[in-house]
């Protein structure tokens, strides 16, 4: 098995439109032909959101699409996938959610040790003022970056 970690996809648009208070690594309930698709890099899951249902975090819209080189056996896309979680995990999660404004976002998606793990963030939505903001601090480091090596080529 090769050790390390491999990241095969990141939701850019979840760091951009909420704030992350913190992180979770979790293990996911995978069909076979789910596993190549992910290995593959076929995934889709940019609205995607957890839910804590039964003592069981579920994620919903993520989409992991039909393995290509599969026989009638296929995968539902659309399915809920399960998150594989502690039960104290799952209570302290349970426990933020239930507070006003946060939500459960799957961050990254990446292999470890040859396993899909997914980052899961318990996020608060960002008001506009607030990506204002980011979109500003963005282009102001971009700007200094780019001084920076202008300046030292002359």
């Amino acid at each position: 098995m090769s050790e390390g970690k491999k990241i095969i996809a990141e939701n850019r648009k979840a760091r951009f439109n909420y704030s992350i208070d913190d992180s979770i690594e979790c293990g996911i309930a995978l069909e076979g032909t789910e596993v190549k698709s992910v290995k593959n890099g076929s995934i889709s899951f940019p609205d995607s959101f957890a839910l804590i249902e039964n003592n069981e975090v579920w994620l919903q819209n993520f989409n992991i699409a039909e393995y290509s080189y599969s026989s009638i056996f296929n995968h539902n896309p659309e399915r809920k996938k399960k998150l594989l979680l502690h039960k104290e995990e799952i209570k302290r999660l349970r426990r933020k959610v239930e507070e006003k404004g946060y939500t459960l976002i799957p961050l990254d998606v990446y292999l470890k040790n040859g396993r899909v793990k997914v980052n899961l963030g318990v996020c608060k939505g960002k008001k506009l003022y607030d990506k204002r903001a980011d979109i500003k601090d963005r282009d102001v480091k971009r700007d200094i970056a780019r001084e920076f090596k202008n300046g030292l080529n002359g």
